[in-house]
């Protein structure tokens, strides 16, 4: 444990900032999750509601830095290759 004072703080400020980032990548990972299974079982109206929402949570979490652009670029686009493939 630090005995400076500041860095006491970064500790449980970090320690806050490490839960809400995780929170955020469960959220995005939960949203794709549902979005496969949709797939996977056939359904491609569902899995278009569900494509919608996987991406802005992949949007969001890219937005406030838990994933890097780069990577959620790539996970979107994987996500409509396979709604494309899907509906075809």
């Amino acid at each position: 444990m630090p005995n400076i004072k500041s860095a006491i703080k970064r500790v449980s400020v970090i320690e806050k900032k490490t839960l809400q980032n995780n929170m955020v990548k469960s959220a995005y990972k939960t949203a794709v999750r549902k979005f496969e299974e949709a797939v996977s079982a056939g359904n491609v109206n569902d899995a278009e509601k569900l494509f919608v929402e996987a991406t802005k949570k992949i949007d969001q979490a890219c937005t406030k830095g838990v994933i890097v652009k780069n990577t959620a670029a790539r996970k979107k686009s994987r996500l409509a290759k396979k709604l494309n493939a899907a509906k075809a």
